[in-house]
């Protein structure tokens, strides 16, 4: 019997074996590959279509689908995008201004754009939070063309279909804060800092629900990043995730199963999180990306044994010395000892860890790809 991208996707996720390892490329923003490595990409497999970046920050593109066929990818994306009504206000030094109030700068020979002002960098109060201009959650910029891009491809191909939901609440708040705020505010006015995580939380909400609603029952899976882990562990303590992190991470994934009527939740973060894997199971996250291979304690056959019968991992190909500085050989290896460990029964879906970064040779990508269509176990 055939198996459909959709039904290997989704077989994955409910930790079965289906015909091959399904494929993921392009279906979120913590998935998909920056402009530069991008344009080479296409070069190099002789595509013509014009690069769309749909990500300023990170200068992430939309995939095209002559690719996705190239690399027998199994997954679809919609991405959000850009309010319509509060548009980035570009400043001298080529910065910009977000709808947040944000500001970020490109420097000179970078791709990406820093932060280099935060709204509350300077005094946070619940007044000052309350005088605020905030965004409306309900832009219809947000979520033009949704309704219409998800039932293409519910009726093409049969596909698993993304919903990316873009940035998460904990990394918004540290932005409008601050890090080195944020990170002593946890500590020292938890409470306060509550305020500023439940406005952005109540914004992540609003937009989801929106975002749902226009796709309805064409959409598989809803993916939401947010940075909980560093190169070295976890941000912060088990403890203090557990006390101020946790419970709206919780309700916020409870909300995506209830307004989804259950559908499953990838979830994005960066770095060492090992510590912390119980706690995502716990509140009911389906399936974990990027697994970070060269973090503390991510160790895949660890991870596999500890967490892989209750998660489904969804990365794993190293981009921090493989991807981009291995040969093609390397990279091929490298992709098979990923889907060995991570394959059996069910559980994994293969991607890149994190990006596509600028510095990962095009020879490299293609050789992932097809790495993990032939690869049988």
């Amino acid at each position: 019997m055939t198996i459909t991208p959709r039904q290997r996707v989704l077989k994955a996720l409910d930790h079965q074996v289906a015909d091959r390892v399904p494929i993921d490329f392009g279906s979120t923003n913590n998935t998909g590959i920056t402009a530069p490595a991008y344009e080479r990409l296409k070069e190099y497999l002789g595509v013509n279509q014009e690069t769309r970046i749909y990500d300023r920050m990170q200068q992430l593109v939309y995939v095209d689908e002559e690719v996705l066929q190239r690399f027998s990818v199994d997954t679809r994306g919609l991405i959000l995008k850009g309010p319509e009504n509060t548009l980035d206000e570009e400043l001298p030094d080529n910065s910009y201004r977000d709808e947040w109030g944000i500001v970020r700068r490109q420097p000179q020979d970078s791709p990406y754009f820093d932060l280099v002002y935060s709204p509350f960098g300077e005094e946070m109060t619940s007044q000052l939070l309350d005088r605020h201009p905030w965004p409306d959650p309900k832009d219809p910029g947000r979520f033009r063309g949704l309704k219409e891009e998800a039932a293409h491809w519910r009726s093409h191909g049969d596909y698993a279909i993304v919903l990316q939901l873009r940035g998460g609440f904990i990394g918004q708040a540290q932005a409008l804060r601050g890090f080195e705020n944020w990170f002593m505010d946890l500590l020292l006015q938890p409470e306060l800092l509550g305020e500023l995580l439940d406005r952005t939380l109540d914004f992540a909400m609003k937009v989801a629900s929106q975002a749902v609603a226009q796709v309805g029952d064409n959409v598989d899976i809803l993916g939401y990043g947010d940075d909980i882990g560093m190169q070295t562990g976890p941000m912060f303590s088990p403890e203090v995730y557990r006390q101020v992190i946790k419970p709206r991470q919780a309700k916020f994934i409870d909300h995506l199963k209830t307004i989804s009527g259950g559908k499953k939740v990838l979830y994005h973060s960066c770095g060492s999180i090992f510590d912390l894997m119980d706690d995502l199971i716990e509140i009911g996250v389906d399936a974990y990306n990027p697994v970070q291979t060269t973090a503390h304690k991510m160790d895949l056959v660890e991870l596999k044994k500890r967490f892989g019968d209750r998660i489904t991992f969804w990365g794993g190909v190293d981009t921090h010395r493989i991807l981009n500085k291995g040969s093609v050989d390397e990279v091929r290896r490298e992709t098979r000892r990923v889907m060995d460990i991570l394959s059996p029964g069910g559980g994994f879906v293969l991607n890149s860890v994190h990006n596509i970064q600028p510095d990962v040779p095009p020879e490299n990508i293609c050789a992932m790809f097809d790495e993990a269509v032939s690869f049988q176990k």
